[in-house]
């Protein structure tokens, strides 16, 4: 039946791409998707699709009840922008200020709408039901996943899968790993609180810069000599602000940074280093300080079963010439959550833009993709929904490669 259905998604390519520059134009950052959570919702509606909206906040659910009796299968898609201004020059470009969708969210969303009414016309040939979950606020912590699945988005279902459009690799190719495949996304702050005063009188201040410098150097050797080598981590401090004129010495400094492990016991030392080097470098300085640690999403682990079965079936699907394994990745995402909960497999769809010109990492102001992408990525869903709802009663020889 997949391959039905593949004819089905070719015929609506056109329309796809025309909802993915819609949601490119229109774009809304986390927890502030109310016009684009609508959009999905409406697009529901006319389908004639069965749809939940406010779900654990704007998040959108829809439910295609299949002919026949069998497994739920639920699919993902996130829907949030960023706060990034759209630099590309191109018709689709993002009309609101300082908002872009700089990783491809418009996409999966595109992807799961045209997905959906093809699976919906099709309703009375599936073997069980498909759950769409439309997601807000990936983003930013505390992510809108975790509130989806409180307010009930898994309930009854059997299985999930998801993919990311990754511009990082070509179209055709897709990308899977057993097991952790992004890590777990943390954030910190310090706030550094040492004696101001001029800048010709250094010994009479405690400055806070001078402190906040020497933290930045030994908070690196918490990675490099505290963290079995063996085991992934990353410590970064991606901002440090002391304003004041070039004649005073600082009061205060801030710095924030974030952690990524996939190791939940790397996770809590270096939280706890962090801790320990903070207050020792104050110590010495005899400043004070204000330490806040903010654990974000848990790394995503993907489940073996249906990571082998999902790499059976992607070596079928049209436009894919190559299924790989996947590198660890230092990104987060809330994903983990529903894998958490439920078994099921993420998974990267190539995207990059075709032209070495307009090629630009996720999160940059050009970003782009091929949305060629956007065609491979919904028929390898699809054929996920078809196949592990045809055999009734899988088998490991049956999910494994």
């Amino acid at each position: 039946m997949s391959e039905v259905l593949w004819s089905e998604l070719d015929a609506l390519f056109p329309e796809m791409v025309e909802i993915r520059r819609y949601l490119h134009m229109h774009p809304e950052v986390s927890f502030q998707e109310v016009k684009t959570a609508g959009y999905i919702v409406d697009y529901y509606n006319q389908l004639g699709v069965s749809v939940r909206s406010n779900v654990g906040g704007n998040g959108v659910v829809a439910t295609i009840k299949g002919g026949h009796p069998g497994k739920t299968v639920a699919l993902r898609a996130d829907f949030d922008a960023l706060p990034i201004q759209d630099e590309k020059n191109v018709p689709y470009k993002s009309k609101v200020p300082g908002v872009m969708h700089a990783c491809g969210h418009d996409g999966h969303t595109a992807t799961l709408l045209v997905l959906a009414k093809v699976l919906h016309e099709n309703r009375e040939l599936l073997q069980g039901d498909v759950v769409l979950i439309h997601q807000h606020a990936e983003e930013y912590a505390p992510g809108g996943a975790k509130s989806m699945i409180e307010d009930g988005c898994l309930e009854n279902v059997d299985v999930i899968f998801g993919t990311h459009l990754w511009a990082n690799e070509p179209v055709g190719k897709i990308q899977y790993r057993v097991g952790p495949i992004m890590a777990a996304a943390d954030r910190f702050e310090v706030t550094i609180q040492g004696k101001g005063g001029h800048g010709a009188q250094p010994h009479k201040t405690k400055d806070a810069i001078v402190i906040g410098a020497q933290l930045v150097t030994n908070v690196q050797q918490i990675v490099s000599r505290k963290v079995d080598p063996v085991q992934s981590a990353v410590v970064s401090i991606g901002s440090f602000v002391a304003d004041n004129a070039f004649n005073v010495i600082a009061d205060s400094a801030k710095l924030i940074g974030t952690v990524r492990t996939f190791n939940d016991d790397v996770r809590t030392q270096i939280e706890a280093d962090l801790e320990r080097i903070i207050h020792a470098t104050c110590l010495m300085n005899d400043a004070g300080y204000q330490f806040d640690y903010y654990r974000g999403y848990p790394a995503v682990v993907n489940h073996p079963d249906e990571t082998n079965f999902l790499v059976r079936i992607a070596t079928d699907v049209p436009g894919v010439y190559e299924v790989e394994e996947s590198p660890l990745q230092m990104g987060g995402e809330d994903f983990a959550y529903y894998l958490q909960h439920i078994k099921g497999t993420f998974f990267y769809t190539g995207a990059m833009p075709a032209q070495p010109e307009n090629v630009y990492p996720h999160h940059h102001p050009k970003f782009d993709i091929d949305e060629k992408a956007l065609l491979i990525a919904a028929k390898t869903l699809c054929s996920a929904v078809i196949q592990y709802q045809e055999h009734k009663d899988l088998t490991k020889a049956e999910l494994n490669v």
